[in-house]
């Protein structure tokens, strides 16, 4: 692990950890609480242990070929619902605990890179998969560390400095034209280490035959570096990114066959500092060129460009054995240039403090606060707090509350096509977040761990698009009160040092729009969503088959069902997935038909210096 992990917040690993399962060595125990979360976000070790979390593992190699982009790792998190458009993850909204997609924050190693335009577009991340760690999920509000538009919560995609000398090309083909090229290279030397990954992934699409409006081509690539010009100063961290994502969006937004390309630029530099001190920065570039119609591109096309700047300052530290003080500024900006929506930009600042105590006796308490500023909106004052006790036993309980706000991004504001039409008048979302629970690890049985918890999240202000006549457009608006309250369970039991069994289940539940109302989002939630996996590793080939079955509101439950294989050793290692088997005919995002049965596969080649 780099020695860049100072100081961490820990995650208990609950989730299904594909690089342990693969490992020819025993299994650490399920309860195993692992050192997560991005530099250098200003969390102590202790302070989200009483929060309901999930961590995916990549470090593995012989997990890359099993998946193909960070969504088919987020699909085995039932809390986490994904609607997704366009295969390999080219776009796709991500909501927790029946929060939006705009109500969930994504970061790239702890950078906000939610996009001010819309959030149909915060997962377009210029990142290969090559060049994640690690996945974080936060489930209910991370309004103290993260932000308080992190309503539901968040989703962390972390990097970090390669150890060794590797090269890894992976090659392959399958359904729907479908092609896929992938590449990582890294280096260490002394005072520099750096790790190179570039993807290609594309398909010719499959709704109508001999027709590319569902198709795309997906190109992302990033170089992260990691100095050390002197022993006495931690390494800086200088990460670039970018991606180019042409795709057919046919029905994305309306009965039509239009088409979209979005282009992304990343850039940030993180430096630790004496007396656990972390000052860094960050910038995001992305543009959006979407056509309505693809047989009248002059009708109507929107361009958009928009901006996201960050920059923080941060510090912890342990006055006591037992104590952890965390505190920090902030300050961000977004700006956006627009055909259609205009020119906009928005500044704003926060500061955070949050004390953490590690034990009292057998209880452990977290509390935090943060100021936020804005020009324009007043302040916003969003506490939180957590609490843990444990009965013993391996049995422990957990408990707690976040308070969340949200601005409108500026299609909110102000688009208008012949689908959806904007609201300048728009309110700010706020939430309050509720949640207990107990986890459960058998002192002697290590290798089974049991957790279940209830929450609850409180809206008032939730943007919505609704309309009343099929025939009308989707009209942005404020819903003045809505509760989404639900259970989320999870069973994570590693049988044999090889095998591992993922089994969870999320419950989701709110009251019904009003009659006759047509809701585009805020009431269209999966209500019930289950996962069970199964990983194992025989000889050489390592294999993980998975079903989900997932019932959105008001609509029937449909089944998915994926098989994944790959060998694990040597430097050639052919690899293939099957993906939708029971041929399920299914949409996420009503009246977004998704593909039926298909199969990807091709080889892995993988050197390594160790």
């Amino acid at each position: 692990m780099s020695t860049r992990l100072a100081s961490r917040y820990l995650l208990l690993t609950s989730a299904l950890a594909l690089p342990a399962a693969a490992q020819q060595t025993p299994p650490a125990t399920a309860q195993t609480v692992t050192v997560t979360a991005p530099e250098p976000l200003p969390v102590a070790a202790r302070d989200l242990l009483d929060r309901s979390t999930v961590t995916f593992d990549l470090t593995d190699p012989t997990t890359q070929p099993l998946v193909n982009s960070p969504v088919d790792l987020l699909r085995l998190d039932p809390s986490l619902n994904l609607e997704e458009r366009a295969g390999s993850g080219v776009q796709v909204d991500l909501s927790l605990r029946g929060s939006t997609f705009e109500q969930t924050l994504v970061l790239v190693d702890g950078f906000r890179v939610n996009d001010p335009e819309t959030g149909h577009l915060n997962f377009d991340i210029p990142i290969p998969l090559e060049a994640i760690t690690r996945i974080d999920i936060l489930h209910g509000s991370g309004s103290t560390f993260f932000g308080s538009d992190a309503i539901g919560g968040a989703v962390d995609l972390v990097t970090s400095a390669p150890t060794h000398a590797s090269a890894t090309l992976r090659l392959g083909g399958g359904s729907f034209g479908a092609t896929e090229q992938h590449l990582q290279l890294s280096g260490v030397t002394k005072s520099v280490a750096a790790r190179l990954t570039a993807s290609r992934d594309t398909s010719d699409g499959f709704f109508y035959a001999g027709q590319d409006d569902r198709g795309f081509h997906s190109n992302a690539v990033a170089l992260d570096t990691f100095l050390t010009p002197t022993p006495k100063l931690a390494p800086t961290e200088v990460l670039l990114a970018t991606s180019d994502r042409p795709y057919g969006a046919n029905l994305f937004y309306g009965p039509y066959d239009s088409a979209e390309r979005t282009k992304g630029w990343f850039a940030a530099v993180r430096q630790p500092l004496p007396e656990a001190v972390t000052a860094d920065f960050a910038y995001r570039r992305h543009t959006d060129e979407f056509i309505l119609f693809v047989q009248d591109p002059a009708a109507y096309e929107n361009n958009h460009i928009d901006t996201l700047w960050q920059g923080d300052l941060r510090r912890v530290s342990t006055p006591t054995k037992n104590l952890d003080v965390a505190y920090g500024l902030e300050a961000d900006g977004d700006s956006i240039q627009s055909n259609s929506l205009g020119r906009h930009a928005r500044n704003q600042g926060a500061g955070y403090a949050n004390v953490s105590l590690r034990s009292l006796r057998r209880l452990t308490l977290s509390v935090g606060a943060r100021q936020e500023i804005f020009a324009g909106p007043t302040p916003v004052f969003s506490p939180s707090a957590s609490a843990g006790f444990d009965f013993g036993h391996g049995l422990r309980a957990h408990a707690a509350y976040g308070h969340g706000f949200r601005l409108p991004t500026y299609v909110d504001l102000y688009y208008s096509d012949p689908t959806t039409i904007g609201n300048p008048t728009l309110k700010p979302e706020t939430s309050q977040s509720y949640e207990g629970g107990l986890n459960w690890t058998p002192p002697s049985r290590s290798n089974f761990h049991l957790e279940a918890t209830g929450f609850t999240l409180r809206q008032s202000n939730a943007i919505d698009y609704s309309k009343y006549a099929v025939s009308a457009p989707y009209q942005a608006t404020n819903v003045g009160h809505i509760a989404y309250s639900g259970v989320e369970t999870i069973l994570n039991y590693r049988p044999k040092f090889n095998q591992q069994v993922w089994i969870a289940y999320t419950f989701l539940h709110a009251a019904p729009p009003p009659a006759g109302l047509i809701s585009e989002y805020a009431f269209n939630y999966a209500s019930n969503k289950a996962e069970a996996a199964y990983r194992t590793t025989y000889r050489q080939v390592a294999a993980i088959t998975s079903i989900s079955i997932v019932q959105q509101t008001g609509r029937t439950a449909y089944p998915l069902w994926t098989v994944n294989l790959t060998r694990t050793k040597g430097l050639v290692r052919p690899y293939a997935r099957l993906e939708n088997l029971s041929n399920t005919a299914y949409q996420e995002i009503p009246n977004v038909p998704m593909p039926g049965r298909s199969m990807i596969g091709g080889v892995t080649l993988d050197w390594a210096s160790r």
